[in-house]
């Protein structure tokens, strides 16, 4: 119960914000295991304390334009994150890019500093259909009919890019504590090829047997996409 009054007490302002700074000596801390969720509409955000608990977790939704966040200190415990992976595509909307961050902290006391920015993965393609089968022969109408040929599987759709992070920390914070996460999302996989329909069946009847209707052509697998891009970090000491 404390993580989610915590969370909506913080959630609040930020809904429609495209800025925020918290007043002067402020702190903005997440207890143990608590999620912060910043929405695509904020552009800025500005604290003098930053404080994340075990398995705290700031989570940015994707957004087309940066994020910049400056605090004068950040203590972050063990397991914390801050995530900003983009979007997995849909049959109706494209993967989007891990969110592109501006991250600036003056101090800065973490056993590891763990950011993730990776792009979304693409939507796979359309399954084809199967073919109808035929139509049985008939003794009143003869020849059995044939199968109709399956449809070809769409295409897989392509992963998105990776995040472009600015990263800025104390000159004496190992680079070796620093993990950044920026692959491109994977590709969505092909499109499986429809059935072949099946031929109509053959029939006997008084002085003549039809025979079976020939079965159609399966479709063809479609193409996976494509990988989307790695991501870039930049990365400035203070």
């Amino acid at each position: 119960m404390r993580n989610l009054m915590l969370l909506a007490v913080l959630a609040a302002p930020l809904a429609q914000a495209e800025s925020l700074e918290v007043a002067s000596n402020s702190m903005l801390r997440l207890p143990d295991s608590a999620t912060l969720l910043l929405p695509a509409t904020l552009t800025e955000l500005k604290v003098d304390h930053l404080q994340l608990g075990r398995e705290a977790r700031i989570a940015i939704a994707p957004a087309d334009h940066p994020l910049r966040i400056e605090a004068r200190s950040a203590r972050l415990g063990e397991g914390s994150q801050i995530s900003a992976p983009g979007a997995p595509g849909t049959y109706q909307r494209a993967a989007r890019s891990g969110r592109s961050l501006d991250l600036k902290l003056d101090e800065l006391e973490a056993e590891q500093l763990s950011i993730d920015a990776r792009g979304g993965a693409g939507a796979p393609g359309y399954a084809g259909l199967d073919g109808a089968n035929g139509q049985a022969g008939g003794c009143t109408w003869g020849q059995a009919s044939r199968g109709a040929n399956g449809d070809d599987g769409g295409n897989g759709h392509d992963g998105a890019a990776g995040g472009r992070i600015r990263l800025s920390v104390p000159q004496g914070f190992a680079q070796s504590r620093i993990v950044v996460r920026l692959d491109g999302g994977a590709p969505g996989q092909a499109g499986t090829a429809g059935k072949a329909g099946k031929g109509g069946a053959s029939k006997g009847c008084l002085v003549y047997r039809t025979d079976a209707g020939a079965s159609g052509r399966p479709g063809q697998p479609g193409q996976p996409g494509l990988a989307g891009a790695s991501g870039e970090l930049i990365l400035q000491r203070l």
